[in-house]
């Protein structure tokens, strides 16, 4: 037997390249602790009000390996029809916002912005160039993000355009994330080449890369000037499609039931599931590090999967009469030493037809989440905080005619300072002991829905079946 642990995209993805692979027939369970598959992406249609919220990713970009295979497996899961492409003309993809100094700021969004000093930058980012080709190379194994970009390229970079994205991507403090994690390219670049400008255009000749992945949609993508794309009726058509796909190939879906220990004996794995044991040749994890770190029997890898983290997110979405916003755009993010509760609000009627209302996404707290909410906090906190800033900072004084708040706990993993090391040693010692354990998903490898799914085929190409 095969078991795949959790019931998100990673798990899903992987027990999908399973079947694929399985010419043995072994049989495939996959076990979900909870009542729904889809881990985190979660879509909630309201068809009398013509609203679509997401709680969770919203929308995927089509870009480098990764984007290709996930279009490849929509492809494989006969869903080409459902992709709503959102192109790079679109206000969605050329107009971003950060919020600082009481303001909206949009980013520079073309070559010859670079020219120009446009606050909140203090200087024209051309000047970050020069900085780059000037600043000697300092030899390192890893450093925070703010940290490289502030010694590269600037504090402005640093404060108004890093910290604020890394609040969107992971939730997390730029100043604690390792660099390696969201720009190995520019730390690899720096470190091979002396410096980030020298090392990408050396890079632009190089034919090293990843192998291509061909397939329709990708190219159609990259024809049509794709930014982002997104599904018809909402991205949770993705893992349901996967998980209805499973069950008619004959994987066994257990629904709210947790494993509680995994042992390595006999060439194999005894996993606790619910009161019952199972005896399987290979585990495939998707479940988050800390949470497999409490249930593996192997001291090194429990302590070394503890020390991956989560924060935890406040979302909350509001749907408001007639079109309400006075900037189009994919929406704003906001730095740090704001001191604000938020990480940022995403514009979802922009990026998608809303029946002529205003939907908007408020993300709160993430790496600050008890700071400014404590360790219990009600949904309607939440909820009231997120209209306060929406009047604050969008000037929307009406009242929404639809809500939802969710408190999505410990969803993010956060790659601070050394996590490339210790993923490394964690891979290192799984394959020196020759267990047969996998780890896919967003604790190990990036946090996006194009990494999870990559992971998950790459360590399923990987197991010897």
């Amino acid at each position: 037997m095969l078991v795949v642990l959790g019931g998100g995209i990673g798990g899903l993805s992987a027990a999908h390249y399973l079947v694929k692979r399985n010419n043995a027939n072994s049989k495939i369970l996959l076990v979900e602790a909870t009542s729904y598959l889809g881990g985190w992406i979660k879509t909630i249609v309201n068809e009398d009000k013509g609203v679509i919220f997401e709680t969770g990713p919203r929308t995927i970009r089509p870009a480098g390996h990764q984007g290709a295979n996930t279009l490849l497996l929509i492809e494989e899961l006969n869903l080409a029809d459902k992709v709503k492409p959102i192109l790079r003309s679109h206000p969605a993809a050329k107009n971003r916002f950060i919020y600082t100094n009481k303001k909206l700021h949009p980013l520079p969004s073309s070559l010859g912005s670079m020219f120009f000093a446009q606050p909140p930058f203090e200087k024209p980012l051309i000047m970050s160039i020069f900085k780059d080709l000037s600043t000697p190379m300092k030899k390192i194994q890893d450093e925070s993000l703010y940290s490289f970009v502030e010694r590269r390229l600037g504090k402005d970079i640093a404060d108004y355009a890093i910290s604020p994205m890394v609040c969107g991507i992971c939730a997390g403090d730029a100043k604690e994330i390792s660099v390696r994690f969201l720009m190995s390219s520019l730390f690899d670049a720096e470190q091979k080449h002396g410096s980030i400008i020298r090392g990408l255009l050396r890079n632009m000749f190089d034919s090293s890369s990843n192998p291509k992945i061909e397939g329709i949609l990708s190219e159609r993508a990259k024809k049509e000037k794709w930014s982002v794309w997104t599904m018809e009726g909402g991205l949770q058509t993705l893992p349901d499609k996967l998980s209805s796909k499973l069950a008619d190939d004959g994987v066994d879906i257990s629904l709210n039931e947790k494993c509680t220990s995994l042992k390595f004996v006999d060439g194999g794995v005894q996993c606790r599931i619910g009161s019952e044991d199972v005896h399987a040749k290979h585990v495939v994890s998707s479940i988050a590090a800390n949470g497999l770190a409490k249930i593996i029997g192997d001291n090194f890898l429990s302590q070394e999967l503890s020390e991956i983290e989560c924060v935890t997110v406040g979302v909350v979405n509001l749907a408001f009469n007639g079109d309400l916003l006075k900037e189009n755009g994919f929406g704003f993010l906001v730095p740090p030493f704001e001191g604000l509760p938020l990480l940022g609000i995403i514009f979802d009627s922009c990026c998608t037809q809303q029946s002529g209302k205003t939907v908007l996404t408020v993300m709160m707290g993430g790496r600050w989440f008890d700071k400014y909410f404590g360790k219990n906090p009600t949904k309607e906190n939440l909820l009231d905080t997120a209209i306060t800033q929406v009047k604050n900072i969008l000037h929307i004084n009406e009242q929404p005619i639809l809500t939802n708040c969710a408190i999505l706990e410990n969803c993010i993993p956060q790659y601070v300072i050394g996590h490339h090391e210790r993923v490394n040693r964690i891979q290192s010692y799984i394959s020196d002991k020759k267990l047969p354990l996998s780890l896919v998903g967003s604790s190990y490898n990036g946090v996006g829905l194009n990494d999870v799914i990559l992971s998950s085929r790459t360590a399923v190409d990987k197991i010897i079946l």
